[in-house]
């Protein structure tokens, strides 16, 4: 005779404990993308440790990194099909401090300190600019046109700002003597990033695709060129970027405005040109459709008034 075994009630607990609801799963984190994320986390903490300690172009080179750094997580979790909703949220929070607050306070430390409250007001403009626009590329991320940013990237409005501080001090210039230009640059960076001006992200490049052997030369020279003198030629390259979505803008609004004036006349012409009937077109008209030509009338055709509507006559 077999004795049955009734589960009880701490039995049920333990098996409830050890087994995940349906639909629910113990996800991990991917390190490899994660690294790099972290290394831009650190690389924007050290920038601000350093303009803290008054070491500027310790600061901006750290910026610099960052940006580095930053560009190459989101590649390299699409090359290794690591991509995860808790990387991208990681990757945004990075770049906050990285690319929103880090800029702001160099900045602020090194030239906009003694402009009062407008330096500290510019460099809040620029924070809640990269705070703004990193919000909006998160929420338009799949109804967006992935050749295109809109507004200024924040890792170029941080390479903007960092490289002026960075030529700045490279050619022995203080930041009281340019906190100014200082304010009207960090400005300029930080309303770019809320702007629907549209700049090239970049991403349709393939990595895995092979280029023509003229395209490593290229990019032999990009480097050769940056390491000749690389305060200024990243300060000249960011700076070009940041303006080129404003020329593309103006050169597209001048075309349209060009060729505007020419498609209102051609309209024009068009709504004053006579429409003429041929032969053909006139015999198609129903004959219901058709007006009768006018007819005499005869005199035992000729309608007599009535004597109510008769007019008073003349006297």
């Amino acid at each position: 005779m077999k004795l049955e075994h009734q589960e009880s009630p701490l039995d049920r607990q333990s098996a409830s404990e050890q087994t995940p609801p349906p639909g629910k799963r113990h996800r991990g984190i991917y390190i490899l993308p994660n690294l790099f994320t972290t290394a831009a986390l650190f690389a924007g903490f050290y920038a601000i440790v350093q303009a803290m300690n008054g070491r500027f172009e310790y600061a901006a080179v750290a910026i610099f990194v960052a940006m580095v750094l930053d560009g190459l997580d989101g590649r390299v979790a699409r090359l290794t099909n690591t991509q995860s909703e808790f990387g991208a949220e990681y990757d945004s929070l990075s770049d906050m401090v990285s690319f929103g607050a880090a800029p702001a306070l160099v900045m602020y430390e090194w030239a906009l300190k003694d402009l009062g409250k407008l330096g500290w007001i510019a460099a809040f403009i620029y924070c809640a600019g990269a705070a703004l626009r990193l919000a909006r590329f998160n929420t338009t991320i799949a109804s967006v046109d992935k050749r295109f940013f809109q507004g200024l990237p924040s890792p170029a409005a941080a390479a903007l700002v960092a490289g002026m501080v960075w030529v700045v001090l490279d050619n022995g210039i203080s930041g009281e003597e340019v906190s100014w230009l200082a304010c009207l640059l960090t400005l300029f960076a930080g309303l770019s990033m809320v702007t629907n001006v549209l700049y090239w992200s970049g991403k349709d490049i393939n990595l895995r695709k092979s280029v023509p052997f003229i395209v490593v030369i290229a990019v032999v020279l990009v480097f050769a060129l940056v390491s000749s003198y690389p305060p200024g030629v990243l300060f000249t390259l960011f700076l070009a970027y940041a303006l080129s979505g404003y020329l593309v803008l103006a050169w597209r609004w001048l075309r349209r405005r060009k060729h505007a004036p020419v498609a209102a006349s051609e309209h024009e012409e068009q709504d004053q040109r006579p429409e003429y009937r041929t032969a053909d077109e006139s015999e198609d008209i129903p004959a219901s459709q058709e007006v009768p030509p006018a007819q005499e009338a005869t005199p035992s055709q000729e309608v007599t008034p009535a004597r109510g509507n008769t007019l008073p006559q003349d006297r």
